[in-house]
């Protein structure tokens, strides 16, 4: 009557249905929590208490017919969103204390539909990394195989879904942390398009990159999400003031007449044959359900996009960090009467050395005599890069990569390497630097592992990406397999 295997639309059916309760599916959801927690680690925060109060309300609502597609349902929340009354450390030494005394924009529209908030799922510190390693807390296992990352810096909602401690998550995107984190994790990711989500709330790693979406078991159970999520908000400069759909109602229909490119520069080098070979597959499935596929696409100024990012992402970051000097909120190194050796030493304290080296980066591409040479060159490669995909567009509806050149790689194998980490994003990247939509799906397996297929649309595309996304979920079952834990 609980399976931990329920989708949004399935939970809520047997809700509607009364077959069973928010209740009693929220104390499953936390008795699931209880069993695998100790083994995955994607929790930072439990809020079983205020989830069952949650509940209860949400078997009111529905009692009434004041229910809503996600009323009743629990949902972990990365913890670099607000959540009044709700620990929000961003899993940082920074923020360990910090109790928000209001809920970010995506919180607040949960709440109001009677989501069930179980808690707050781990991340890269600020959301800074691929892998969940960069936790001032703890690391995050991939259900799939615990000896492996669930990616980053979304790990701990990917791994949350993934081990059935949740229907559905949200998180959040700067640079592929959705979708990598999905594609290792074999669950569905959306990146929507820069703006279409409203970020208020959201506490800022790089503010012309970030972007909220959800972690779902289906293209089905995102549109649903998205419905809730996406729309104009006046709090956040950056939020569009575009009329949102119904997703639901884009999802069905078939492929025929649909364009999708496939752009060969994201076939790199180094990438793992199994994962490629899978791709491949995927790609022809979508041929035999009717899309037409052009193999020669080209995106040349791809390979830019890892230098680009590095550039404008850590600028933006040691910006937005600069509010934490012990004064405000957050750590305070006290142990000194001298101001500036407090401030020094907050940061010095406050920050891990993956935090601390994205600020050197930033701050050193700001300085004066480097703006121009690198800052000023970075934001010009990125209009190249923005003009690329609208040309693109342009001819195609779609543009179908790997989300990840290779499958999971083992706790411990790139820390000491943060190059080759980096590399971990290679395709997702230019997606953020573009500012378009990009959807993350299960698409096969290697070694025994979880490969995603990225799905990338046109600004304020998410429609047409959830339509491909659906109909190649409606004749595979890779989106249906679970991790045995």
């Amino acid at each position: 009557m609980t399976d931990r295997r329920l989708t949004i639309h399935e939970a809520g059916k047997l809700l509607k249905d009364k077959q069973i309760s928010s209740v009693e599916l929220t104390r499953a959801t936390l008795e699931r929590i209880e069993q695998v927690e100790p083994k995955v680690h994607a929790c930072v925060t439990v809020a079983g208490e205020r989830a069952m109060q949650q509940a209860e309300k949400a078997d009111g609502l529905l009692a009434a017919g004041n229910g809503h597609p996600l009323t009743g349902i629990p949902v972990f929340i990365k913890d670099n969103m607000c959540t009044r009354g709700i620990l929000t450390t961003c899993s940082s030494r920074m923020l360990e204390n910090f109790i928000p005394p209001y809920d970010a924009f995506v919180v607040e529209r949960l709440n109001n539909c009677g989501a069930v908030t179980v808690g707050k799922t781990n991340l890269d510190e600020f959301a800074m990394g691929s892998s969940t390693e960069n936790s001032a807390l703890f690391t995050t296992a991939n259900p799939w195989d615990l000896s492996r990352v669930p990616g980053g810096s979304s790990g701990g909602s990917a791994a949350a879904v993934a081990a059935g401690e949740a229907v559905y998550a949200l998180g959040s995107d700067t640079g592929g942390s959705i979708r990598q984190p999905a594609g290792f994790c074999g669950v569905t990711g959306l990146k929507p398009t820069y703006g279409r989500v409203s970020r208020y709330g959201l506490v800022a790693f790089a503010s012309s990159l970030d972007q909220i979406g959800p972690l779902t078991q289906d293209a089905t159970d995102c549109a649903l999400v998205m419905n809730t999520i996406a729309g104009h908000d006046p709090r956040d400069s950056t939020s569009a003031p575009y009329p949102t759909p119904d997703y639901t109602q884009c999802i069905n229909g078939d492929l025929k007449g649909l364009k999708i490119g496939i752009p060969k520069e994201y076939f790199v080098e180094g990438m793992q044959k199994e994962v490629a070979a899978a791709i491949r597959a995927a790609i022809g499935q979508l041929e035999q359900l009717g899309a037409g596929v052009d193999w020669e696409v080209s995106l040349p100024s791809t390979p830019y996009a890892l230098a680009v990012y590095y550039i404008i992402a850590p600028s933006e970051a040691s910006a937005n960090l600069a509010r934490y000097d012990g004064v405000k909120y957050g750590f305070s190194y006290a142990d000194t009467d001298n101001m500036w050796e407090a401030l020094e030493k907050t940061r010095q304290h406050g920050f891990g050395a993956e935090v601390k080296r994205r600020i050197m980066l930033g701050t050193y591409a700001l300085s004066a005599g480097y703006y121009d040479a690198y800052y000023l060159k970075a934001q010009k490669v990125r209009t190249l890069i923005r003009q690329e995909f609208d040309r693109a567009f342009e001819k195609y509806d779609a543009l179908l990569t790997p989300t990840s050149p290779t499958v999971p790689f083992k706790i411990g194998e790139k820390t000491d390497d943060p190059l080759q980490m980096y590399l971990s994003d290679v395709c997702t990247l230019p997606i953020n630097i573009a500012g378009v939509p990009a959807i993350s799906i299960p698409a096969g397996f290697a070694d025994g592992l979880p490969v995603g297929m990225q799905i990338i649309g046109k600004p304020f595309g998410e429609e047409t990406i959830l339509k491909v996304a659906h109909a190649y979920q409606q004749s595979t079952d890779w989106h249906k397999r679970k991790p045995e834990i």
